[in-house]
């Protein structure tokens, strides 16, 4: 009788989501590269920095201010957005060999079997056959429309890591024929402003076309995608990641310059596409999602020179494993099943959005998918849901678990960008660190010498879930 009941409410729950009986909403994931929590004003009044299309996706939508990357910098994020599964179980060398295990069930494949059109248009950095150096004149295999997708335009990486050049599903566009020499910006440390790394680029690539190009496609796409079909497109942008290259259009709009005109033409972008979508009349039944791989390169000085803090009131950027690393700007806007101008304090990981669109749209994940992945299913109908924990890999390797208020880091310092990023504690001395979020959000006063049990207690969830190979 139990099993019956919970079967009827889910049954009902997700008859409540689905606007139409039998009509899936066309699902958008808007995936920003290194744009920091308090970058949107949504998320941190103080930020001064515009950004009234992500404010008006608030306004219209969800707010999650508890969400987490699973990897504080670019490919273990997307690896855990894709696959459901914590990036420290799996094997991410990208530059030798495709990071997601061919065989294993993505977003995409999953929502390719409901019966979905499905494309990418972006930044990849999960890796390719045959890894690097790229034979150009060869197929790239093992990428997107190798693992779910139809469609895929894009870049092999960030737009700082060179070779430079597009590819088209599986088809260089252009191959490289030239190289293009590095560049720095005065002022700025040497891993950021309008930075990039010597390398090949190819005929058709220009930095500071990169982000309107993507744009544009992503555009077109929603006009011309296919109309008998709901669609899921990902739009995993290289922006406001380095090189900091706003359009002519943007320079100098912001009060926080070079980083902070890209993110508002990165908002630029998220109206763009909301004004397809509603051109379109498809806006009301299209779940769209806006969020960050991981937090920003900005440092304490810049906090100071320019009155902006790009992680609002958390410590830490890119790379860490302080709070500023990985917990993101997240935004959901479905304005048929989430309730207008509503936060969410439940506690999230992009792991979990195999699982919530597998609910969505009545898809039941196999054992050997997904294994981290927990649907937030309720939390968008506006409820408090439960995620027993998360786990979090900084770029460093540190792995921290976070408990209800509790957070437990298995090292000491930052794990990733911010100095000193890996402390050797002496004899006797703390092995990592443990903070109490509630108390102290800003992770200030670490406790791991004072709170010995609840030390032990963290340390053996963390070895339960590894041990386990799954947390679902």
């Amino acid at each position: 009788m139990k099993s019956n009941t919970l079967s009827l409410l889910a049954g009902t729950l997700l008859l409540v989501l689905s606007p139409v009986r039998g009509e899936h909403p066309n699902i958008v994931i808007l995936f920003a590269d290194d744009m920091g929590y308090g970058d949107v004003r949504a998320f941190n009044p103080e930020s001064k920095i515009d950004t009234p299309n992500l404010d008006r996706m608030a306004a219209e939508g969800m707010k999650f201010v508890d969400a987490h990357a699973p990897g504080s910098v670019c490919f273990p994020s997307r690896y855990g957005l894709l696959t459901g599964q914590y990036p420290f179980r799996a094997s991410l060398r990208w530059k030798s060999k495709p990071c997601i295990k061919e065989g294993r069930m993505t977003v995409p494949s999953m929502l390719k079997k409901a019966g979905y059109q499905t494309a990418m248009i972006g930044k990849w950095h999960l890796g390719f056959d045959g890894g690097m150096p790229y034979q150009y004149d060869k197929p790239f295999k093992g990428g997107p429309v190798d693992r779910g997708f139809d469609y895929f335009y894009g870049i092999h990486a960030s737009t700082d890591i060179p070779p430079y050049f597009y590819i088209e599903n599986r088809t260089v566009t252009k191959a490289p024929n030239r190289t293009l020499p590095a560049r720095n910006t005065e002022g700025w440390t040497k891993i950021q402003g309008e930075f990039w790394r010597e390398g090949p680029i190819g005929s058709d690539f220009e930095m500071y076309d990169v982000l309107p190009n993507f744009t544009r496609r992503a555009v077109k796409f929603i006009h011309d995608r296919d109309k008998t079909k709901p669609f899921f497109l990902y739009v995993p942008l290289p922006a406001p990641h380095t090189p900091w290259v706003p359009i002519k259009k943007w320079q100098g709009k912001s009060k926080v310059p070079m980083f902070g005109d890209f993110v508002m033409q990165v908002d630029d972008t998220v109206g763009q596409l909301m004004a397809a979508l509603e051109k379109e009349k498809i806006a009301d039944n299209t779940l769209v999602l806006f969020t960050s791989d991981n937090g920003p390169v900005w440092y304490d000085e810049d906090v100071k020179r320019f009155g902006h803090s790009s992680t609002a009131h958390l410590r830490g950027m890119k790379g860490d494993a302080y709070e500023g690393g990985h917990r993101m700007p997240f935004l959901v806007r479905w304005p048929k099943a989430v309730s207008a101008g509503s936060t969410s304090k439940t506690m999230i990981t992009f792991c979990d959005f195999l699982a919530t669109f597998a609910d969505i749209v009545d898809q039941k994940l196999p054992k050997n998918a997904g294994e981290d992945s927990h649907s937030f299913f309720l939390a968008l109908k506006g409820e408090n849901q439960k995620r027993e924990s998360i786990i979090n890999l900084s770029s460093r390797g540190f792995l921290s678990i976070r408990q209800g208020d509790w957070k437990y880091v298995d090292n000491l310092g930052s794990g990733g960008f911010t100095k000193p990023n890996r402390i050797k504690g002496g004899k006797g001395e703390p092995k990592g660190q443990l903070f109490n979020l509630k108390d102290d959000p800003s992770e200030k006063n670490d406790l791991y010498a004072t709170q010995g049990k609840r030390v032990k207690e963290m340390q053996a969830l963390l070895s339960k879930h590894k041990e386990a190979g799954r947390t679902r």
